[in-house]
């Protein structure tokens, strides 16, 4: 049977399409299996209720040392496939992280999540709470919580998703205001430029405005990050843009511009899925704005 020219072509045409999606698709790192084979993890100091074999507590019944890495005996992450996805679960009931085991710069990075409901102490009457750690190095137990590396962090939380707050002595400049009446800064594209962590004006900033979808439903967050710039992007809004990614060590000011990707678990049980990656040459053009 021979095929008009016309039908030909639409073949063809077909087939580029399929080969091109296939090459988008190819452009990203898939980093979330059901072995956690590109994660570490790492657990800090249990609440003295939670049981830990051969952990040493004090007179008072606290434990005096953290879990450390690799060792996670309670299942604070867990991977199970649902439909064919693989879905992390962080139960959240000692502080910690699962972490990549590879550093990362200049990327574009998505994930879904969605709210458990279990909570733990200390956020029992609080709201559900994780979040997206980047740029993380050195030692991890180094912040308030002696559970995480030096980082910054896209804050995931309940009614509170693309907040930033320093993580161990991180600074970063982005563009707040603080209202009357308002306890917090909060992010406005149009308003100047602040510096925040040791020697800012604090230690986080409230994204713009809230994009949570209701509880129960998937989330998407976008993390786009290029030299010392980043966009914090919930359900496909821009919710905050920040620069000058740093720290200060001795009296030096140096880049915080590439490391780990640290998920916490922070007394609260979430759920994650979708996680991939892409290395990306300059901060896409639709978003440069945000930069000027």
């Amino acid at each position: 049977m021979k095929l008009s020219t016309s039908v030909v072509l639409a073949i063809v045409a077909v087939a580029m399409m399929s080969v091109s999606a296939q090459a988008k698709n190819a452009e990203w790192t898939h980093l979330l299996d059901k072995d956690l084979s590109q994660w570490n993890t790492y657990l800090g100091f249990p609440n003295p209720e939670t049981d830990i074999k051969g952990l040493p507590k004090d007179a008072e019944g606290n434990y005096t040392q953290p879990i450390g890495h690799g060792k996670d005996e309670k299942g604070v992450f867990t991977v199970s496939i649902n439909d064919g996805e693989p879905v992390l679960r962080v139960s959240g009931e000692i502080y910690g992280s699962v972490y990549t085991r590879k550093e990362f710069e200049n990327y574009h990075l998505v994930l879904q999540y969605k709210w458990g409901s279990k909570k733990w102490k200390p956020r029992l009457d609080l709201e559900l709470d994780t979040g997206i750690l980047y740029h993380a190095r050195g030692e991890h137990g180094v912040d308030y919580w002696k559970a995480w590396a030096l980082s910054q962090e896209l804050q995931i939380m309940e009614q509170s998703t693309g907040d930033w707050w320093q993580i161990a002595d991180s600074q970063i400049d982005i563009r707040c205001e603080k209202p009357e009446g308002a306890e917090v800064h909060i992010y406005n594209p149009k308003a100047e430029l602040l510096s925040f962590g040791p020697g800012g004006v604090g230690i986080t900033c409230r994204r713009s405005h809230d994009r949570e979808k209701p509880k129960g439903e998937w989330n998407t967050v976008e993390l786009i990050t290029y030299g010392d710039k980043s966009l914090h992007i919930v359900n496909g809004e821009v919710v905050m843009a920040l620069s000058n990614s740093r720290y200060t060590r001795d009296g030096k000011v140096l880049p915080l511009t590439k490391g780990k990707i640290l998920l916490q678990s922070e007394a609260g049980e979430a759920f994650f899925k979708g996680i991939k990656l892409k290395s990306i040459d300059a901060i896409p053009t639709k978003y440069e704005h945000y930069f000027k």
